[in-house]
């Protein structure tokens, strides 16, 4: 544990040094390739930074981070795009932006019909509690993984996964929203209650990589596809290579967790789905309001597809490395870590 933590102090510590190299450069050095050339250093230190690691959770996290989000994110800013640009007027803002899964809310809340009918209605802080609750009683199921079903112990998985991930994301844009002052747009929003692929992947699961890979991959596919398709079915292609990449990228967090060779499931999961949206916005465009299929089937049928083709494609690879069995100790270890805090400070209180 001692090791780690230097380890954490130190990959961040370089890369909030190599942020900063970044921010005063943009004053001196035009977008461009020039720029891109002076940022690519920075890059592939962000690559190399998640090895320091011998903890899956914080090796994993930290991929995420800086080797996807930070430098795509990077990789825009050579070229004056993305959300660090323009550079912010304060160091500390551009540093938050370009290393935390966060993205200033830049509009006002949405008042639409459809924004309105989509809304948690639940207070945030007690939806908050019931998935910490959930959790932690998922990480109690784990003590008798010997004796479940396998599709049982995948479905748990999958539950596990989504939790974890929205806490996470959701535990490190806490202290950026207090710091910054501003209104974040919010990582997931509820992908449970989904209506479609399209909904589930584009407005509902994990929209820090959704808004990231739509300036980076979907855009600049749709402007190519335009000129030779037309613009009617140009976000088809557009749509399938933004899943490839996403896939790609996934394959890459993986081996930085398991340090095992790809086998390429991930990407194939990810390429499934991009096709599977393909097809349910070009059969949208062909029917358009003649047939509709009422959301009472489409959502629950949209969580059986996404978690059935993760059953086949996107956990083998985790089990198959034991990825699983180590993310399993290290979360018991934190939930157990502050078991401790909370009973030492409730003890604390009686004794007072």
């Amino acid at each position: 544990m001692d090791e780690e933590i230097k380890n954490l102090v130190k990959v961040w510590i370089l890369a909030i040094s190599s942020l900063c190299y970044c921010y005063y450069i943009s004053a001196k050095i035009p977008r461009g390739l020039v720029r891109l050339l002076s940022i690519l250093p920075v890059v592939y230190l962000f690559i190399l930074l998640p090895f320091s690691f011998s903890s899956t959770t914080l090796c994993g996290t930290t991929a995420f981070f800086l080797v996807w989000l930070g430098n795509f994110k990077l990789l825009l800013f050579s070229f004056d795009q993305g959300p660090l640009s323009p550079p912010p007027s304060k160091l500390f803002h551009f540093i938050s932006i370009a290393c935390l899964p966060i993205k200033i809310k830049e509009d006002p809340p949405s008042k639409s019909p459809q924004a309105l009918a989509t809304r948690i209605r639940v207070p945030e802080p007690i939806l908050c509690s019931v998935k910490i609750v959930v959790l932690v009683l998922i990480y109690h199921l784990y003590n008798y993984k010997k004796i479940l079903p396998k599709n049982i112990l995948l479905t748990i998985y999958c539950a596990n996964l989504y939790l974890q991930l929205e806490l996470v994301l959701a535990l490190c844009a806490t202290p950026a929203r207090a710091f910054l002052g501003f209104e974040l747009e919010p990582q997931f929003n509820e992908p449970y209650l989904t209506t479609s692929l399209q909904d589930f992947w584009g407005r509902r699961w994990n929209l820090m990589v959704t808004r990231i890979l739509h300036p980076t991959v979907y855009d600049p596919i749709r402007r190519i596809s335009t000129g030779i398709v037309g613009p009617r079915w140009a976000a088809l292609p557009a749509v399938v290579a933004t899943f490839a990449v996403s896939g790609l990228m996934h394959e890459a967090i993986y081996y930085y967790m398991g340090r095992a060779h790809p086998t390429w499931e991930v990407t194939w999961f990810f390429v499934l789905q991009g096709f599977c949206l393909a097809i349910e916005v070009a059969v949208k465009k062909t029917v358009r309001e003649r047939w509709h299929l009422s959301p009472v089937v489409s959502g629950p049928a949209t969580i059986v597809f996404v978690a059935v083709t993760g059953f086949w494609l996107f956990f083998p690879q985790i089990v198959r490395n034991g990825v699983d069995e180590k993310l399993i100790r290290e979360g018991t270890m934190l939930i157990d870590f502050v078991k401790g805090i909370l009973t030492k400070l409730c003890f604390g209180i009686l004794d007072i």
